[in-house]
């Protein structure tokens, strides 16, 4: 039982910097300013919680056009520690090689999780407040997502059902990888 608690601990504090640190990466390569002058209310609680491992490794690999390495880069190691710290606390079971893998489908799940929450968050804004001063932000980041389903799905009794069929294909792509991850290595 401890094992479940320190595990479920270090998934959401790892997670949580390392979710911050791929919107990070994404709102570079959406070109959104992370200032808080600029409208982004977000950008000062990211960078609170992000530069410490984003900065320094930024120096090492700085961004690249639109792609923001150091974020991604930092995402990654908080993957592979959280994967480590695990492995650790288990036992240290059997061969550390497939923490790498791991750590890349890791990162999969936390992009598929991220995806879920702004699509859930952006459908409760238009319901509740579309003027809402995160609900730019949100639509913007979401925009992109939404455009292809939107010219394929027609609108049903005035209802955009777009973000049901992105929300569907999520928990399908969530369940593959899930799939991906039990499969013999």
């Amino acid at each position: 039982m401890l094992y479940q608690i320190v595990s479920f601990l270090l998934h959401v504090a790892i997670g949580l910097v390392g979710g911050l640190c791929l919107l990070r990466a994404y709102l570079h390569y959406q070109r959104i300013s992370m200032s808080a002058r600029a409208g982004n209310p977000l950008g000062p609680f990211i960078f609170a919680l992000t530069d410490w491992v984003v900065l320094p490794l930024r120096k090492l690999l700085p961004a690249a056009g639109r792609i923001e390495w150091g974020s991604l880069l930092a995402a990654y190691l908080l993957q592979l520690a959280l994967l480590g710290l695990l492995w650790l606390l288990a036992g240290s079971h059997g061969s550390p090689i497939p923490l790498t893998w791991l750590a890349i489908v890791g990162l999969a799940r936390w992009v598929l999780s991220g995806m879920t929450g702004l699509l859930i968050i952006h459908v409760v804004l238009s319901w509740v407040r579309s003027d809402a001063p995160m609900g730019a932000l949100v639509d913007r980041l979401v925009a992109p997502w939404l455009r292809p389903f939107r010219r394929a799905v027609p609108l049903v009794g005035g209802i955009d059902l777009s973000p049901l069929v992105l929300l569907v294909l999520l928990q399908v792509a969530g369940m593959l990888l899930d799939a991906l991850i039990r499969a013999p290595l």
